[in-house]
């Protein structure tokens, strides 16, 4: 594998950081993927009324300069060659002069993000999917209330005068914050092809604004949206600008590259990780066979392909969304994190089980985990749910049904059967985030799906992703011409695509491979264990009884 070119300094640095639903993170990360400093800073979020959930940008960047200054201190900052940010795709609105603007009733400019999660947009998405239109089958052929077009048309109809006719740019929330760094408006390809119907080869679809009532949008060549896109890792501009080096403490100039939403940048920090002498069926087989799952409040499934792959339900094809050169497909399941969440707090005996934990200065997770290795002596922890089926999707299902009416682990094989139906292979999973620090969460991954679970050695794997995007705008990895992931695929190209000089350039050359290969490290793999599989094969079942009892209700009350 080549060494990083360029004429760093040996032992160079990255800042990745990462703005999640709750909080800011950011850390300091060196060539080989290690994490040398960690800080995390809270965000705050309002909910006005049901389904409506609000951030501040102004509040989220200062949160950013708070943690970037705690994860260079004592560093001599001429060592540190490129920042990489990811972020929610949540909506920030800015009038002509880059300022808030109100996303609220109630006025308040302070609150100028419209959420991810945020559903207020019900209505609006139905209307946008009875169009039917031909971009929506690049989105599992039905657009999610979580994407931006719903969310730009109840702006449109709710707050014409507040919001909508002031405003002069609409960001998701990760192309924001590679402006606030560098004051270039770019948009990454990532966050406009994911969450705004942009296609890399046809651009901007006039049709589809004009039918669902925003054509305004149109002109001045999509200004307010994003004329100027760039794939991810490139870098922006003249990189960090004096203004925003000194509310970050880092130094001017150094390279800002083009953002990814949160999942995605978990996605490029682990899937490009070298298995080899790991015991894997997986190794010598191409990237092209592994998922991402990114474990946060919500789960994200990524799998790439080299030809463009329509799973119904499950968003995509995307061309380069995650890795350049790659088809993506995102699979997920919308605030698993919180149902876990919900599931225990809400439960009566949670103050007993609190006061035990904290006894022991243990986190709860880690207290319950015990006792389940107590009860594991006499009999597999997954038994104790024999009698008990329950239905997970408490807001709605995202993938593969792509229904917001169905509301109540087995999710994630329901999404990878429609991926292998629709024409991927998959045979490992590799996951991330802050669930996949719960073995036990873990272990059920492995066995009801049957496959081995790859852990990174950094379990920041969003993190270790947007230092990877950094490390790719410095200049410092150069060619992979020997990755095994890389070599053998040559991914199909939409053939009008025009964006910078990914198109000319190989995909065994490309300056993000390298990152991620070098980048990303495997810390455990964890195998299913066949004695288990029959019993998990029959809860699946049951779960698939309830989708089709779901269905049923819905009909049924539905009925005259």
């Amino acid at each position: 594998m080549a060494e990083p070119g360029g004429d760093q300094e040996p032992g160079s640095y990255y800042v990745g950081v990462d703005v999640g639903t709750g909080s800011v993170r950011a850390a300091l990360v060196d060539q080989r993927g290690t994490l040398v400093a960690f800080a995390d800073q809270p965000i705050n979020q309002w909910e006005p009324q049901f389904n409506h959930h609000e951030q501040s940008s102004e509040d989220i960047w200062a949160a950013c300069c708070v943690v970037t200054k705690k994860v260079v201190q004592g560093i001599n900052l001429n060592r540190i060659r490129g920042l990489g940010f990811d972020a929610t795709c949540s909506l920030v609105v800015l009038d002509k002069e880059f300022r808030p603007l109100p996303v609220n009733h109630e006025g308040d400019p302070h609150r100028n993000i419209i959420m991810w999660l945020d559903h207020r947009a019900v209505s609006q998405v139905r209307r946008i999917n009875e169009t039917k239109h031909s971009v929506l089958q690049y989105v599992g052929g039905v657009m999610s209330v979580e994407m931006q077009a719903p969310k730009l048309l109840w702006l449109k109809e709710n707050l014409r005068e507040t919001c909508w006719d002031k405003a002069g740019h609409f960001f998701d929330l990760p192309d924001f914050l590679s402006w606030k760094a560098t004051g270039v408006p770019a948009r990454s390809l990532c966050s406009l092809v994911c969450k705004w119907t942009y296609s890399a080869e046809k651009g901007w679809d006039d049709s589809f604004w004009k039918v669902i009532g925003l054509e305004d949008l149109i002109a001045n060549n999509y200004n307010k949206i994003g004329n100027k896109v760039l794939p991810p890792g490139a870098s922006l501009g003249s990189g960090l600008t004096p203004e925003a080096a000194k509310d970050l403490g880092l130094p001017a100039g150094i390279a800002v590259a083009a953002s990814l939403i949160d999942a995605h940048a978990g996605g490029l920090g682990v899937i490009g990780a070298d298995v080899r002498g790991h015991g894997l069926a997986c190794e010598g087989q191409p990237v092209t066979s592994r998922l991402a799952v990114i474990c946060g409040t919500s789960s994200c499934h990524m799998g790439i392909s080299k030809n463009p792959i329509f799973v119904p339900g499950v968003w995509g094809p995307y061309f380069s969304a995650m890795v350049p050169g790659f088809w993506l497909n995102e699979g997920g399941q919308s605030v698993t994190g919180k149902l876990i969440d919900h599931m225990v707090q809400g439960h009566a005996v949670f103050p007993e089980l609190q006061a035990k934990a904290t006894a022991r200065c243990q986190s709860v997770y880690a207290y319950l985990n015990s006792h389940l290795d107590l009860i594991k002596k006499t009999q597999p922890v997954g038994f104790l749910t024999v009698d008990l089926h329950v239905w997970p999707d408490f807001h709605g299902n995202r993938s593969p049904l792509a229904d917001l009416t169905l509301k109540g682990m087995f999710g994630t094989r329901l999404i990878i059967e429609a991926m292998e139906t629709a024409g991927h292979s998959i045979s490992t999973l590799f996951l991330c985030g802050g669930l996949s620090k719960n073995p036990l969460f873990v272990q059920m991954h492995a066995d009801i799906t049957g496959m081995p679970v790859v852990l990174s050695q950094e379990v920041e794997s969003v993190l270790v992703g947007a230092a990877i995007l950094g490390a790719c705008a410095s200049g410092d990895f150069a060619s992979v011409q020997d990755c095994h992931l890389w070599k053998p695929l040559t991914p199909a190209l939409p053939p009008s695509l025009s964006l910078s000089r990914s198109r000319q350039t190989p995909v065994s050359r490309r300056p993000i491979h390298e990152a991620m290969a070098r980048m990303s490290k495997v810390g455990k793999v964890v195998f299913p264990r066949c004695e288990d599989k029959r019993y998990y094969d029959k809860k699946y079942q049951v779960f698939l009884k309830l989708v089709e009892h779901q269905k049923e209700y819905a009909a049924i009350m539905k009925g005259d």
